[in-house]
């Protein structure tokens, strides 16, 4: 044994009974690994290594992380050592197993750009059953409030490197995640029993001081090309690990969550609608530079109302930023992004509490997906349908989105359309992207009181002359002046 270059950590080395070569353990915490050369899985037994199995391949994605880079959380040094790659029925994710200096293992869960670093979480008494523990719930663990997000069946369908738990390969299981009103997410996995517990919060992978990345996030593999199953024309993903993908020259949509060289189904897109902003445009915005992978027309309706509203959502990405979406609605344009925690909800579902910033419910409907150009990180199907909620506070922005088995929050704000025009080089073409935030009200021309008075004196008059002639009452009418989910549909959440 030797002393390891990080921390007071011992590093283990033996050789693998697969193919001999060796298989290094960093860690105390670690108990299995996988054979770097053979694909071997190991169980440390002693000071032997015994075979019991061959894991998988790794499925590419387009992650900047990687194993053996490092980086700090909470003033702790630590080195990625391992790789664990689930599948649930909305895509996959990964958890990367993180060593810390002080001999602790956490994991930095990684999905569709999210990240989020999590520490084991003690529970002083077993949690309830998968079952009990129903979306939507608010529950409390340890003294701490979590609302029930996601409830999911999950395999395990890869592994890399050294691990300090291995769930079974292929064996399905349950995971639930739940929110706290802050940034927290606990996870509960119950593959085994008691289930296993981890407290993780939100992180942006510049605040990690992380060294030794990939160089790139965007793989140009043209054997991920292949001839859509409509017309036969290439098509090519982007991104490695995208569930779904329009046919440039036919429009249809096509679902890869089967992967490549999978039974590839495709849907016929008949009502074409041309997006503003072209996919794989690049434009700065909030910071950041972004680029847009997809695009997304939706429809929707409140209940009891029987006409509907429409809005577009562009996906955008970022390397180190994740994804986020920009909205165009009748009432205006938006960027926000699903949010680590779950904001809490008033028991009439109208308001909502966020950070410590309380949001007044705006609207309340049903939404579907109606037409769907580019590509995504989810499987995304026209047709697709959710409730959502809608809470504003002054710009600020606030969704919810409910699904059969996931509560989806994002948050963001209001931003005007000459910026966003000007953030893709679209000025030429800004006239299109006004909304009804283009007349901001300190710009109005101002009302006299005089005016006001009278102005209300004769809608008095009116109103005296309807209810005379009527002879009865008037139905009421609601609607809502424009379309909007300020959030998207982010499928998957974090997964810690």
């Amino acid at each position: 044994m030797a002393e390891g270059a990080a921390g007071p950590q011992r590093a283990y080395t033996a050789p693998c009974p697969g193919c001999g070569a060796p298989v290094e353990f960093r860690s105390a915490q670690s108990t299995h690994a996988v054979c770097p050369y053979c694909q071997s899985t190991v169980v440390r037994q002693g000071d032997t290594l015994a075979r019991i199995g061959k894991m998988a391949e790794l499925f590419d994605d387009f992650s900047p992380l990687q194993l053996f880079a490092s980086g700090r959380y909470e003033g702790q040094g630590f080195t990625l050592i391992g790789r664990l790659q689930y599948r649930y029925e909305g895509g996959t994710w990964t958890e990367w197993i993180a060593a810390l200096d002080d001999g602790r293992s956490g994991t930095l869960s990684e999905d569709n750009g999210t990240f989020v670093f999590s520490l084991p979480f003690e529970l002083t008494r077993e949690a309830p059953s998968a079952e009990q523990l129903r979306l939507g719930l608010a529950t409390a663990f340890e003294g701490r409030s979590f609302t029930v997000t996601s409830v999911q069946e999950v395999m395990l369908v890869s592994a890399q490197g050294e691990l300090p738990r291995l769930p079974a390969l292929g064996q399905p299981f349950t995971v639930v995640e739940l929110r706290g009103d802050g940034q927290d997410v606990l996870s509960l996995e119950y593959d085994t029993r008691p289930p296993g517990a981890w407290l993780g919060r939100a992180v942006r992978l510049d605040q990690l001081q992380l060294s030794g990345l990939r160089d790139g996030s965007v793989r140009e593999d043209k054997a991920r090309s292949f001839s859509c199953p409509h017309c036969g024309a290439a098509v090519t993903p982007l991104l490695a690990d995208s569930k779904s993908i329009t046919c440039a020259s036919c429009g249809s949509l096509i679902d890869l969550s089967r992967g490549i060289g999978g039974e590839l189904r495709h849907a016929l897109q008949d009502e074409p609608v041309q997006p503003l902003i072209p996919l794989g445009a690049t434009g700065s915005l909030q910071g950041g530079t972004w680029q847009v992978l997809g695009f997304q027309h939706r429809m929707g309706q409140a209940p009891g109302d029987d006409e509907q509203f429409g809005w577009s959502e562009y996906l955008l990405y970022n390397r180190m930023g994740g994804f986020s979406f920009l909205v165009d609605a009748e009432d205006g344009w938006s960027m926000v992004a699903p949010t680590t925690g779950a904001p809490r909800l008033a028991s009439d579902g109208k308001a909502a509490t966020y950070l410590g910033n309380r949001y007044a419910l705006q609207y309340a409907y049903e939404a579907t997906t109606t037409y769907v150009a580019g590509e995504f990180y989810w499987k995304v199907e026209r047709g697709q349908t959710s409730f959502n909620r809608d809470f504003a506070n002054g710009p600020a922005l606030l969704s919810m989105e409910k699904s059969g088995k996931e509560i989806t929050w994002s948050s963001g704000k209001r931003i005007d359309s000459a910026q966003v025009a000007s953030a893709f080089g679209l000025d030429a073409r800004k006239a299109l992207f006004k909304r009804a935030d283009a007349a901001p009200l300190s710009s109005a021309p101002r009302i006299g009181c005089g005016t006001i008075i009278l102005i209300l004196f004769l809608l008095l008059i009116v109103l005296i002359i309807l209810s005379t002639c009527s002879g009865g009452t008037s139905s009421g009418y609601s609607g809502r002046s424009a379309g909007g989910s300020y959030g998207g549909y982010s499928s998957g959440g974090s997964h810690k």
